[in-house]
């Protein structure tokens, strides 16, 4: 799940409405108006069918192995780093005494198998542990066999009974140990380290692997680490105005992607068959008024979020924006790492949960908590008018907005040359529900997020999956399972018990029914 809409849902959003009444009507994307409308698409009968879908469209559900497994201190298993950040900050996590163990994923795999094969998805999106499978983080320290054999038998599980698996490499966490030794991502060396992570995981499991994932939200770990969020040698961004470790930060990511769809291009795809790209964090951002500046602000939020990131493997550098506004603080890449970086993915990966309005302002001490200083842009939940992106959900208690998902397609299709996209994830929390087994509020959100999904696809984009998120109670960073995000209910005080919630059923008969 999207790290900065976990910030965004903690803190800033505050006006309740009783119930769903309609998501919305027509937008404006960036000075372009998409007439689309979803009232009413929350009742589910009047969803697309599974069967007016492509042949090929894959449904499936996600989870990362940061978020689920538990075993931290089990299997070989080296630390984290995000071991470490709750180990040390715990009174800041709901449920912190919880993560060394989360919902145990680790040793009731098979049994979560069976819970995935009742709901008849196509695939699971899940992620590969680099502590688990090399516990110091490099090739030297070693291989854990504990860990390769894990995810083994978890491949194979997900194989014998239907379920095709969809891995990210890296979902947040990684070693500790590079951290400690030369300060992780902010430190170039890591690429090598990365790189040979890769290459092992594409020997291990790239037979039966056909989906990778080299990253997931790269731009969210930088912006928290611009703001000083989990982050404790934070830059003062906000006091000096020049943070400079977040833009190295997603340099060297953007790096180990490049050399990670290389190595698999030139020695693994032609025989394995698969295909492999990176997940954005899709934030739609709509101007805050009709003024040209707060138009201009939000075209430039979509070139500070989607541009960092896509525009290198599209163009082979950064916005012109960014390197203006920026300055000499955005590292350069060299010839050699252009040429790499250019093509340099077979699918984007898109995580979409909100919309918000995007406002010019210079003033950097006003900016929120997932804005980019340098951007100029202050993201705010209302407009010049006093309206909101979508009703507010009663449960969630923020604003749902699937026409964001649907504009965000067509921007990323128009943009960056008609891509494959997948939904890789797309949920809602239900943190104030007194039964969260019975949570409609799930199955109107996924319901009108996959009838824009259909919009989309019926407009020319190439969107080939839709993955719910997630599959089960997940540890949501700082919240803990206060959200209660996932399709099963995990009973903390009846072992760790899973139990279908409404949606999960409803999920199933979209998936299920022959109709």
């Amino acid at each position: 799940m999207a790290i900065l809409y976990i910030v965004f849902l903690h803190s800033n959003l505050s006006h309740a409405r009783d119930v769903i009444t309609g998501f919305g009507s027509a937008s404006v994307q960036i000075g372009r108006e998409y007439p689309i409308s979803f009232k009413g698409f929350q009742n589910s009968s009047s969803i697309p069918k599974r069967a007016s879908f492509p042949s090929n469209f894959i449904f499936g559900v996600g989870s990362s192995a940061m978020q689920i497994e538990g075993a931290a201190h089990e299997g070989g298993r080296g630390l984290g780093v995000w071991d470490d950040n709750v180990e040390r900050h715990r009174a800041t996590f709901v449920d912190g005494d919880k993560f060394s163990t989360l919902i145990e994923h680790y040793k009731r795999y098979k049994e979560d198998v069976q819970h995935l094969k009742h709901l008849g998805v196509d695939s699971y999106r899940m992620s590969i542990s680099w502590s688990r499978v090399m516990p110091n983080g490099t090739l030297r320290g070693g291989i854990n066999k504990e860990g390769i054999n894990f995810y083994n038998n978890l491949i194979n599980e997900l194989l014998k009974n239907g379920i095709e698996p969809f891995v990210t490499i890296m979902h947040f966490d990684y070693p500790l140990a590079l951290q400690q030794k030369f300060g992780g991502f902010l430190n170039r060396s890591i690429v090598h380290h990365y790189k040979d992570y890769c290459e092992l995981l594409f020997k291990t499991y790239g037979d039966r692997v056909k989906h990778w994932t080299t990253f997931n939200e790269p731009t969210a770990t930088p912006i928290l680490h611009m703001h000083g969020i989990d982050n404790d040698a934070a830059e003062r961004c906000q006091d000096t105005g020049k943070c400079s470790e977040a833009y190295t930060i997603l340099h060297n990511y953007l790096i180990c992607h490049a050399a990670a769809v290389k190595l698999y291009r030139q020695k693994f795809q032609a025989t394995q068959g698969g295909e492999i790209g990176l997940v954005l964090q899709a934030q739609n951002f709509v101007p805050y008024s009709s003024k040209e500046e707060d138009v201009d602000a939000a075209q430039r939020l979509m070139d500070f979020t989607y541009g960092w990131v896509l525009n290198p493997i599209y163009h082979g550098d950064y916005p012109q924006i960014m390197r203006k506004l920026v300055g000499n603080r955005l590292p350069e890449f060299t010839k050699k790492e252009k040429h790499m970086l250019k093509g340099s993915l077979d699918f984007i990966g898109v995580n979409y949960y909100m919309s918000i309005f995007a406002r010019h302002e210079s003033n950097r001490s006003k900016m929120y908590y997932i804005d980019n200083f340098d951007a100029l842009a202050a993201t705010t939940e209302f407009n010049a008018e006093g309206n909101t992106l979508g009703p507010m959900e009663q449960y969630s208690k923020f604003h749902v907005y699937p026409e964001g998902l649907y504009n965000i397609l067509i921007y990323i299709n128009e943009k960056y040359q008609n891509p494959k996209i997948y939904i890789t994830e797309n949920g809602i929390a239900s943190p104030n529900m007194t039964n969260p087994l019975k949570d409609e509020n799930r199955i109107a959100y996924i319901a009108t997020h996959i009838n824009a999904t259909k919009a989309a696809i019926d407009n020319g984009v190439n969107v080939r999956g839709y993955f719910a998120w997630p599959a089960f109670d997940t540890f949501e960073f700082h919240q803990g399972y206060s959200g209660h995000w996932g399709l099963y209910h995990v009973d903390f005080n009846d072992n760790l018990k899973r139990v279908p919630k409404a949606s999960a059923e409803w999920y199933k008969n979209l998936l299920t029914s022959n109709c």
